[in-house]
């Protein structure tokens, strides 16, 4: 009896190599050409406020020739008390940046902890941060600050906590609707089911997994924070003479919009270039680590 033979083929599965989710995030975000732009802004004036010293023609204190129009000497003129405008505003651009990341920093710290705490307990904990973040919402924010630094005293380090202050519940809610989605997810159900402590619970799994949020509003944070130190700059409650803020500055020259423009424009378009940038690369990183906005 002949013997029968099969030539049959098996076909073994090949497993696609795992891709970390913040490179998938970051191979995403390249493809989108106004999140590359905005990050090329951001990453230009962080350079400037880097090298400030390095790159300003002048001392910005240095006085001269007053409301001088942009010429080889000064590229963007001087303002009324002679002071070279381009160097106030290479100074400026460490001034706002400070303030946007430092505010932001603090905010997200302070939100996040909250957020995270109300999430995860829940009940009369998650009430009662809850009620407090409702009552910071119930104001309008740049009035908030407004009442903070009135009551501090008017100086860039108090706008700067005031800015803090009124982004704590953005960042507290945000990462508390991301806790009560975590906190379901079956990973944490088996590390309680083991017996792991709530505190390396929030701290390896909880936290880890409520990062992608956080860096999205972080980024779009730094624009608001930005404009609300040039606000409060311009109402005279941020920084005070002679220290080169960009809403100090505007206030500076408003007097002086027809006479000498180019003191409101150089200052306006530096403000106008920073917090375009932050909000497209926020935009950008949305759409790259947010799952619902993939196809």
């Amino acid at each position: 009896m002949p013997e029968l033979s099969t030539n049959a083929t098996h076909t073994t599965p090949v497993e696609e190599p795992l891709i970390s989710p913040w490179k998938e995030g970051w191979k995403n975000f390249k493809k989108n050409k106004a999140a590359v732009f905005g990050l090329g802004l951001v990453f230009f004036f962080i350079l400037i406020a880097i090298f400030a010293n390095v790159l300003a023609p002048y001392d910005y204190t240095e006085t001269g020739d007053k409301h001088l129009p942009p010429s080889a000497t000064h590229w963007f003129g001087t303002d009324d008390l002679g002071r070279d405008i381009l160097s106030r505003v290479i100074f400026g651009a460490r001034i706002s940046l400070a303030v946007g990341f430092l505010s932001v920093i603090g905010s997200a710290i302070v939100g996040s902890f909250l957020g995270i705490i109300a999430g995860y307990y829940g009940r009369i904990v998650d009430g009662i941060i809850s009620r407090i973040f409702d009552i910071l919402l119930a104001f309008p924010s740049i009035l908030l600050a407004i009442a903070i630094v009135a009551m501090l005293g008017p100086s860039l380090f108090n706008a700067l906590i005031a800015i803090a202050i009124i982004n704590i519940p953005t960042f507290g809610r945000l990462v508390r609707s991301r806790v009560l989605t975590v906190k379901e997810e079956e990973y944490i159900i088996a590390a309680k089911a083991i017996g792991m402590g709530d505190g390396r619970i929030l701290l390896h799994h909880v936290f880890p997994n409520s990062m992608a949020p956080i860096i999205v509003q972080g980024s779009l944070a730094i624009a608001s924070a930005i404009i609300e130190a040039a606000a409060l700059g311009f109402l005279g409650l941020g920084a005070q003479p002679p220290t080169p803020e960009w809403g100090k500055m505007l206030a500076d020259s408003k007097d002086f919009i027809l006479q000498a423009p180019w003191t409101v424009i150089f200052p306006g378009l530096a403000i106008m270039l920073t917090v375009l940038g932050f909000n497209l690369m926020g935009d950008g990183l949305r759409d790259a680590l947010d799952p619902r906005m993939k196809n």
